[in-house]
């Protein structure tokens, strides 16, 4: 069985699925890019995640035309995923238009609050006087008032900034993405999401450029004791928790192949688990400004790429 044949429910409940194509980083050469996109929807892949930040929305949007127009998918076989970046906190429904005239699409199934800050445009500055939950209260307008957004969710949020949003605000998000692997379990943040009925979905899942985790012994281990390949184990690990999980990549044979879903053991996704606080590493962090609320946060490589 695909991992990409399995999805969850969200709190509003919406179907998600439960593999998603990350799109962050697109290469120089757009035309393999697009590709890629085409060739990940022939072979099963269903959810796509994107980010105008990304800047490779345009590309996605040719990408989902050319599928429509060949008969691959229809509009709603699909789950498409944009976000709106901090430089557009007091603008979150003119960066959701922009992104749906990029995607070439009347509505996306989930928009998401990039980062919970507030930039100057087109900066990294923080604005001091903007507050980043006034971004989540427009975005649930948007929910309410339009039809250009099914669900509405987060990035990046840490415990003590939902336990704000959910003091402040009356519409809990469907999901929270987040970094998420082996290396860094975030095990207290997962369940105090799935205690509030947040979804987690998991981005960087094989590690950040390179993806350094298939190459882990622990992995690989696994990996031979249940047939699979390294990535089917990395991205099973999630799906096994009932996670999302968004995967990266734009090798075409890969993504032609796919990835094997594995009903991993309680016991070998606990040593995983263990493993990664043994050796807890955050790829994607930084200095994003600001603090937001995570304990090791600013012990990480400093990143404004990927996220």
């Amino acid at each position: 069985m695909k991992a990409t044949e399995v999805d969850f429910t969200l709190n509003d409940g919406n179907k998600i699925p439960a593999v998603g194509l990350g799109t962050a980083c697109p290469p120089e050469d757009q035309e393999h890019f697009i590709d890629s996109i085409v060739t990940a929807l022939r072979s099963g892949v269903r959810h796509i995640d994107s980010a105008w930040y990304y800047g490779s929305e345009p590309m996605i949007g040719v990408a989902l035309q050319r599928a429509f127009a060949e008969g691959i998918v229809k509009r709603e076989d699909i789950f498409i995923t944009t976000k709106v970046w901090p430089g557009r906190h007091d603008d979150a429904l003119g960066s959701l238009n922009e992104s749906l005239e990029l995607l070439q699409l009347d509505y996306v199934d989930l928009f998401l609050q990039h980062l919970p800050l507030c930039y100057v445009r087109d900066t990294f500055t923080i604005v001091e006087n903007a507050d980043h939950l006034d971004t989540w209260k427009e975005m649930i307008q948007i929910y309410k008032t339009t039809t250009k957004a099914k669900s509405i969710g987060v990035c990046n949020y840490s415990i003590p900034f939902l336990e704000r949003l959910f003091k402040e605000t009356d519409v809990v998000p469907v999901v929270n993405q987040v970094e998420l692997h082996p290396r860094l379990p975030q095990l207290e943040l997962v369940k105090f999401c799935r205690d509030h009925g947040i979804l987690v979905e998991a981005y960087s899942p094989l590690g950040a450029g390179g993806a350094p985790l298939i190459k882990l012994p622990i992995v690989n281990e696994l990996a031979d004791k249940y047939k699979v390949t390294a990535a089917d184990i990395l991205v099973s690990f999630h799906v096994c928790k009932g996670n999302v999980v968004l995967a990266r990549t734009q090798n075409l044979e890969r993504l032609k192949q796919g990835w094997e879903f594995v009903k991993i053991s309680s016991e070998d996704l606990a040593k995983l688990d263990d493993y990664g606080i043994a050796n807890h590493y955050r790829y994607i962090a930084g200095n994003f400004g600001n603090n937001l609320g995570f304990p090791d946060w600013n012990d990480s490589v400093d990143c404004h790429t990927g996220v």
